[in-house]
């Protein structure tokens, strides 16, 4: 399938499971209690929300018909979007077609890795395209996983969320994260749906985990900025640690991952002593 014909489908896609989500009375409009065929709102429905023909928004939904900058606007407020599904929506509204040019291999600047070595105190990770790790510093392989002992095409954040037990048995509340996960690949895909890449980790994931076929179908989306994840390390214990993105400059696919436990807390001792034991392990 060519880019065009991609961003299409997903279009069609997100708009069908967007208002499938939602009731004639979440938008306020009379339902005559007759059965419907199919969860959610019509086709008609939406389009009286956005003040479009029935056959306007069919065309934009079957990917018959580039939606406008004003449609895209109307039909955010109709289905009652989120900032960032409106960025999605939007992006997937407006890119054009065409095969996009070939993407060469990432490489991380030799400053930034030296960065990620002076963060002693704090686990970080540089992610790139598709969430794929591209370096880390020491703590971080102490508390994800050894990521230098994985092949290349295996170091990939949501790849290990899912496959890797170890990884999995890390998260408290694995279903939360993983799921955020998902959504975060889906606004990744916006970007790049005909990366190979791409196409491989979700033919993978869809094969290997059932969770992950699911959750893909919901078509939910969200863009990384910061968070707080809870873990549970066999070595350090409990940990509750915030997370910040920061973008990098030279590469707006490569984003720093920082993660940091409050001060004189349980969680920035046990980061503490994962670092020691980390050191410790290093020199024998």
């Amino acid at each position: 399938m060519g880019t065009a014909d991609a961003q299409r489908n997903e279009l069609g896609e997100f708009l069908r499971t967007r208002r499938a989500e939602l009731t004639p009375a979440d938008v306020g409009l009379p339902d005559s209690g007759a059965l419907r065929r199919v969860p959610g709102l019509r086709r008609e429905e939406v389009a009286q929300l956005a003040a479009i023909s029935t056959d306007y928004y069919t065309r934009v939904e079957q990917g018959r018909l580039k939606a406008s900058e004003p449609v895209v606007a109307a039909l955010a407020r109709a289905l009652r979007l989120n900032e960032d599904q409106t960025v999605y929506l939007r992006g997937l509204a407006t890119k054009r077609g065409g095969r996009a040019p070939r993407r060469p291999a990432q490489r991380i600047r030799p400053q930034l890795q030296r960065l990620l070595d002076l963060l002693s105190e704090a686990p970080a990770l540089v992610l790139g395209r598709h969430m794929d790790v591209l370096a880390w510093n020491s703590l971080a392989a102490a508390l994800v996983t050894d990521f230098s002992a994985l092949p290349q095409a295996e170091r990939n954040y949501l790849r290990l969320a899912f496959l890797d037990p170890d990884v999995r048995r890390l998260f408290t509340d694995w279903e939360s994260t993983a799921r955020t996960c998902v959504a975060y690949l889906r606004m990744d895909a916006m970007q790049y749906p005909d990366d190979p890449r791409l196409a491989a980790l979700v033919g993978e994931l869809s094969v290997k985990d059932p969770d992950f076929r699911v959750w893909w179908a919901t078509h939910d989306v969200a863009h990384k900025a910061c968070g707080t994840k809870a873990l549970d390390h066999p070595v350090a214990g409990a940990l509750t640690l915030d997370w910040e993105i920061l973008g990098c400059t030279t590469d707006p696919d490569q984003q720093l991952m920082v993660m940091t436990a409050a001060p004189g807390s349980s969680s920035e001792e046990g980061l503490r002593f994962l670092a020691s034991w980390r050191g410790a392990e290093a020199t024998q």
